[in-house]
């Protein structure tokens, strides 16, 4: 499948980068984090997840270790093949119709964020397509900071520095962010853009393809679970 570049999205450093600026090789070592534990509370044990916008298996691999049952989808078959013990599926989420439905849905990496608002539309209809009737989908927002504090850099405990270099309005209410990744070995970079979204945009957004949050899942409200709209 021939991915097209995505305006505005663009990566450096070492192996592959693909179409939205993401390295393989970087995805490949990130680490999970407290997200597994996020979602593994927040689900019943022992759950079919679909997993849109896997990347290599940063989160799936720690779900897998948890008991959940995982379809991974991402629109880079590169990454995929760093993914073992899940079933893949490699398709842009905006288009996936699996025709299946699943305990969760689960939408990470702020992918809700696209600037493209015709993209985040379809994000959420893939979403809500494949939501069976008592399920739930698991959204990850950016904190409400992230456009602002910047420069700004963490320490990861495995090792790595990231830094959020600048975050600048490109128009339309777009950010154009650029971020820095530091292992001891090798340095990535990659480019995005992203659309803030205020809490009451997001909850319009999840209305309009018939969502509704059912909690925030951190006091923070960067984790969302949402249903099916009443």
């Amino acid at each position: 499948m021939e991915l097209k570049k995505r305006a505005g999205h663009q990566g450096t450093g070492p192996g592959a980068i693909t179409p939205d600026g993401c390295a393989v090789e970087l995805y490949a070592r990130l680490a999970a984090g407290t997200e597994p534990d996020v979602v593994a509370a927040a689900v019943p044990a022992g759950a079919h997840i679909l997993e849109l916008g896997s990347g290599a298996g940063r989160v799936t691999h720690p779900l897998l270790e948890r008991g959940f049952t995982v379809t991974a989808v991402d629109e880079s078959q590169e990454m995929l093949d760093r993914i073992r013990g899940a079933r893949t599926v490699c398709s842009p989420i905006e288009d996936l119709d699996l025709g299946e439905t699943y305990d969760v849905v689960m939408l990470a990496s702020f992918l809700v964020h696209a600037a493209d608002m015709e993209v985040r539309r379809g994000l959420l209809r893939t979403c809500a397509r494949h939501l069976a009737a008592d399920g739930r989908v698991l959204i990850q927002r950016e904190g409400e900071d992230f456009h602002r504090n910047v420069p700004r850099e963490r320490v990861d405990p495995a090792g790595y520095t990231v830094r959020i270099v600048s975050a600048e309005p490109v128009g339309d209410g777009v950010t154009s962010v650029h971020a820095e990744y530091e292992f001891p070995d090798a340095t990535w970079t990659q480019t995005f853009r992203s659309r803030p979204l205020t809490k009451e945009q997001f909850e319009d957004a999840l209305a309009e393809a018939g969502l509704e949050v059912e909690d925030y899942l951190t006091e923070d409200r960067i984790w969302v679970r949402a249903r099916r709209a009443a």
